[in-house]
């Protein structure tokens, strides 16, 4: 058996991948909030935003821990393809379970279909992910773990979308967002000490990508769209805001009209 070791970083790997866990979530939840408050085109952008947010969050934060993985005796090389897949069923399936949510007529059954997708999303990411690791060996997974990691995540993705439909105070959000991150992180190392491998060394080159020649820059990139994108959600004005500012400038424009000087002939 290859001994693992899921923090060959040190904590650096598990600290920042929960931060980006907590980023993506938040980011989510507030588009989510900003979505419900929206109609038409608007709410459909927002919703998308929302789920590009949380699939691209639970995507870095499950191969910036992955920076980490190492088992004793054999390298590690990444499946490219599968690598890009697993964050497509991320977003595509995130997305069914937000706009499940933005839509639904019945409140409790859009969160509880909702909840089961995006959580089946986040599960199904993390083990495609997990299917693209090549290594010298066989991966086993006990199923017992697997099963708690995916209820894990179920449990996760349905709080965090109550969390986006009844709660609307920054503070709130702040804290569901902790907790979302922290739960993603729970299901990611769930999953993770769900696996053993059996090491059978073996001289022949693996196929695929190092972490560093393809995950790093990739989850480097994805980082920058998630922090450009928080900060561009948090500039841009709310629809009470914006109402605000509307009629703040009507006063303005009638007494600018009433003490125009009247043209005389």
């Amino acid at each position: 058996m290859g001994h693992l070791d899921h923090a060959a970083l040190g904590w650096l790997t598990p600290v920042l991948s929960y931060v980006m866990a907590c980023i993506g979530a938040a980011l989510g939840l507030r588009c989510t909030v900003r979505a419900l408050g929206a109609t038409g085109s608007s709410r459909r952008n927002w919703l998308v935003t929302a789920a590009s947010a949380i699939g691209t969050g639970i995507w870095t934060m499950h191969f910036v821990a992955m920076l980490g993985f190492s088992v004793s005796g054999t390298d590690i090389r990444y499946d490219v393809p599968l690598t890009v897949a697993s964050l497509l069923v991320a977003m595509a399936v995130v997305c069914a379970g937000v706009f499940a949510v933005g839509y639904s007529r019945d409140r409790t059954r859009a969160l509880f279909l909702g909840g089961l997708t995006t959580g089946l999303g986040v599960a199904s990411m993390h083990y495609l992910g997990m299917a693209a690791v090549r290594l010298h060996g066989d991966v086993n997974y006990d199923p017992v773990l697997v099963g708690l990691s995916v209820l894990i995540a179920v449990v996760a993705a349905t709080a965090a979308l109550w969390a986006a439909l009844n709660i609307k105070s920054p503070v709130a959000v702040t804290v569901a967002s902790l907790i979302m991150g922290a739960a993603v992180s729970s299901m990611h190392y769930t999953g993770m000490f769900a696996v053993s491998v059996r090491v059978t060394p073996g001289g022949d080159v693996l196929p695929g990508a190092t972490a560093m020649q393809f995950i790093f820059p990739l989850a480097v990139g994805l980082g920058s769209y998630l922090f450009l994108t928080s900060a561009f959600v948090a500039l841009s004005p709310t629809a009470g805001e914006r109402e605000a500012s509307a009629s703040a400038q009507r006063p303005v424009e009638s007494v600018a009209r009433q003490s125009a000087p009247l043209d005389v002939p």
